[in-house]
């Protein structure tokens, strides 16, 4: 992970971040409190957010880069060109292991990942550097079960 090395042009990065920042103060989090905010740049320049949504069932719950992937999903968007998450943490908020799947199926490995604090602190990745072995399709050896 590269700490504050820009990926695209510094107005394109921020513009993802804030979208992200916006989503995040939409979190509904009664229990935990950790309100996260993602968003997803598509090929023709369009953002779509997403925020964490927590369930009194925990398993129900649903992360904020997720819920943006199913929404960039359910409305056939272009390509995804780079993502963003934000949290209010110490250091730059992370992904977790489902997220990374999720974003390891929908986006190339190259895909720019930021990860970002409220206080300004970011680290830049890519998808594939957040899940190197990453199942997939191939994984399948050609079958589909559904």
């Amino acid at each position: 992970m590269r700490e504050n090395e820009p990926i695209e042009s510094s107005e394109t990065a921020n513009r993802v971040l804030e979208a992200a920042k916006q989503a995040r103060n939409l979190a509904y989090v009664p229990y935990s409190n950790f309100a996260v905010g993602a968003a997803l740049l598509t090929d023709d320049g369009e953002l779509v957010s997403g925020c964490n949504i927590e369930n009194a069932s925990y398993g129900l719950t649903n992360c904020a880069e997720r819920t943006a992937v199913f929404k960039w999903a359910s409305e056939q968007k272009r390509p995804i060109r780079m993502v963003a998450v934000v949290a209010d943490v110490p250091r730059p908020v992370s992904p977790c292991g489902a997220c990374r799947q999720v974003l390891a199926e929908f986006c190339q490995p190259e895909t720019p990942v930021i990860l970002a604090n409220l206080n300004g602190q970011i680290k830049q990745t890519t998808v594939g550097e957040l899940l190197p072995f990453s199942f997939s399709k191939e994984d399948l050896h050609g079958e589909q079960s559904f």
